[in-house]
């Protein structure tokens, strides 16, 4: 599948998400008021959020599609990891603004004078947590055919609203056998999970914009792959530093020193091409010769 094709498939499964997020977020806030059920409200905020962060990926995923320019010649791919970082801020602040309205509930014993949630806000609970697990492991799989970093967190909002909508339903279901307290208790054990998952895709975000190396088992694998061509006496380094959802790839080999600087040349595109054929993401892989010394 070509880049654009990658592209234009993360293009609309953000759109679906859209789609979704906005009448899941209608439904879930008219559920709450209707059902008397804060949790539910709280869901709906998450929900609309989003709205919100499927639009900064779309614009994250556009702008990072664009080809090298004269101002941005390695390309503009850690435009996604921008946008997967603000994704994940937006993420943080709203699991602590659901967690502060639990706690402060709890704290003032609002819960004790609120109606009890009916069963609207229950069922709305119910089809929150399949529609939203459904949307994660559909975008979760675009995001990693397509290397999409932006589209992969926002696969964990996805996962992060339906473990709000989890949070809900135990609430909910704990306020209407009589545990009034469990509706405000559940938000906070949706803060936590929410906070725990906008920091690793903030972690995971600053590495690709900090040249992080890729993993051991990838680098692994590079050298075998070099150390199989012909001619490559010995390995002398191997660099790689992430770029957005693409990897570079620095070698240094050493090769027989009587060799002309054509043969040499030749070993040295053979290490290129075996590196950018054999790992996808790998966007450049530039490659030294050394003359062999024991």
């Amino acid at each position: 599948m070509t880049q654009n094709n990658l592209l234009d498939k993360a293009i609309k499964a953000s759109y679906v998400g859209l789609v979704v997020n906005i009448f899941l977020s209608i439904g879930k806030f008219l559920a709450g008021i209707f059902g008397n059920s804060m949790v539910m409200i709280a869901d709906a905020v998450h929900s609309a959020s989003d709205v919100f962060s499927t639009l900064i990926v779309l614009v994250a995923i556009k702008i990072s599609g664009k080809p090298e320019d004269s101002d941005h010649e390695y390309g503009h791919e850690r435009f996604e990891s921008i946008g997967a970082i603000v994704l994940s801020v937006m993420l943080a602040m709203i699991g602590c603004q659901i967690g502060f309205n639990g706690f402060e509930s709890l704290i003032n014993g609002d819960y004790e004078n609120s109606p009890l949630p009916s069963m609207i806000a229950l069922i709305a609970a119910i089809v929150s947590i399949v529609v939203k697990e459904i949307m994660f492991q559909y975008t979760k799989k675009v995001g990693e055919e397509c290397r999409s970093e932006a589209m992969i967190a926002d696969a964990w909002h996805h996962r992060s609203d339906a473990m709000s909508s989890i949070g809900s339903l135990i609430g909910i279901g704990g306020a209407q056998i009589g545990f009034a307290f469990m509706d405000p208790l559940a938000s906070i054990a949706v803060c936590i999970a929410i906070i725990f998952s906008a920091l690793e895709i903030f972690r995971s975000a600053v590495d690709k914009l900090t040249d992080h190396c890729c993993p051991e088992d990838v680098e692994d694998n590079m050298n075998c792959i070099i150390a199989s061509v012909e001619g490559v006496k010995r390995i002398d380094l191997l660099k790689t530093r992430l770029f957005g959802a693409s990897c570079y790839v620095d070698v240094e080999i050493s090769v027989d020193g009587e060799l002309s600087m054509r043969a040499a040349h030749e070993i040295a595109e053979k290490v290129h091409s075996q590196i950018e054929n054999n790992f996808d993401n790998v966007k450049h892989c530039t490659v030294h010769v050394n003359p062999f010394e024991k």
